[in-house]
């Protein structure tokens, strides 16, 4: 067996190393031939764009993320552990983690920590307790979003170029979810009923979430990680109705990123998923969790949505109770599914704050072997 070092090798002219819009093999020509692709050794940021790609990197590119309720109150706070753990585990890329309350308080919501490592933002009052007060949605605490700005500008400055961040932005119909409680069926039901109140509120936190987005990159995102929570799903909504009252204002979000912001994620959140909406939705990337019922596979979510696919991982299995062989064998299996080409290795969701270290640990070894 022949080993060939690509950069220098101009033998292999012939084989691409990136830029296809589909996935094709690793020089499986010259394998057959007796040839083996070597590739020397790089940093997170060369391995994400190769996985966006369809190109060839040393490894498939991982990462993980779960919400540290303590810290998350702090700008400061929560970017020195986001930065510590990204160290520790060896993350390719960082998916940045603001409390989930954020995107509620920036509109009025109220939410206070629960002081304790294990429990989310308390709810203390709703922006939108009843029908009539979606006429007077409207952003009236920026500092809610300023401080994630801020933090995330800590982390990319910190972790540097090598590493590449991208910001947690929810959807405008997430975010309305959350002005009512996170009540989901109550959102939905008077999006369809009262398309004349509902959708006007969602125009309005759309445009706040565009400028959100752009600040996130001008601070030093490579992109935005668009998180749709279970409502592009058959539990929610058909598909067509989906198109007609929700799409447009993700497509209202996505559409304002900056040329700057390279590195986009949609985030499927649920079961069941609408997964052909996707290709309305202009990313790079595309998550969600193939251990969730009515998902697809990895290698069908990457064809079916014709981009570089994250995930494979189950957080609420494999990564919380282990053991590390389990989570090692479910990172083969996802590179085995995929070939390792198109594949950012990742959680299908975030990760429970009881999460065993080793078993996060578990990833790059995975990776690395």
């Amino acid at each position: 067996m022949t080993l060939v070092d690509a950069p220098v090798d101009r033998q292999l002219h012939g084989l691409r190393l990136g830029g296809s819009p589909k996935p094709h093999s690793l020089g499986l020509d010259f394998v057959g031939h007796g040839v083996q692709l070597k590739l020397g050794p790089m940093d997170g940021r060369k391995r994400v764009e190769a996985a966006i790609a369809m190109g060839v990197a040393d490894r498939p590119p991982f990462g993980a993320w779960g919400h540290t309720y303590r810290e998350e109150w702090s700008p400061a706070d929560l970017a020195a552990v986001t930065v510590e753990r990204a160290r520790q585990f060896g993350w390719d890329f960082v998916k940045f983690q603001p409390r989930a309350s954020c995107f509620a308080e920036a509109f009025g919501s109220i939410y206070k920590p629960a002081g304790h490592r294990l429990k989310g933002p308390v709810l203390e009052s709703e922006a939108v307790p009843d029908l009539e007060t979606w006429s007077t949605v409207a952003l009236v605490n920026r500092k809610a979003l300023d401080d994630q700005v801020d933090s995330l500008h800590m982390v990319a400055k910190q972790l540097g170029f090598g590493v590449p961040v991208i910001q947690t932005v929810f959807s405008p119909l997430t975010v309305a979810g959350y002005l009512v409680g996170k009540n989901s069926s109550r959102v939905v039901r008077e999006l369809r009923k009262h398309p004349e109140l509902v959708r006007p509120a969602m125009d309005r936190i759309a445009e706040a979430l565009v400028d959100f987005s752009q600040r996130s990159v001008a601070g030093g995102a490579a992109g935005i990680f668009y998180a749709i929570s279970g409502y592009a799903s058959r539990d929610a909504m058909p598909e067509d109705v989906y198109r007609e009252l929700v799409l447009p204002s993700d497509q209202a979000v996505l559409g304002a990123l900056p040329h700057e912001a390279w590195f986009n994620v949609v985030h499927l959140c649920g079961s069941k998923l609408h997964f052909d909406l996707v290709r309305d939705m202009p990313t790079q990337v595309v998550s969600w969790s193939i251990h969730n019922l009515g998902t697809p596979t990895l290698s069908q979510g990457r064809s079916l949505a014709e981009r570089a696919v994250m995930g494979g991982l189950g957080q609420r299995k494999s990564l919380l109770y282990g053991p590390p062989t389990e989570v090692q064998a479910e990172a083969r299996r996802a590179i085995a599914d995929t070939g390792g080409l198109g594949l950012l290795l990742a959680p299908g969701c975030s990760v429970p704050p009881r999460v065993r270290e080793i078993n996060l640990m578990a990833i790059g070894e995975a990776v690395a072997a």
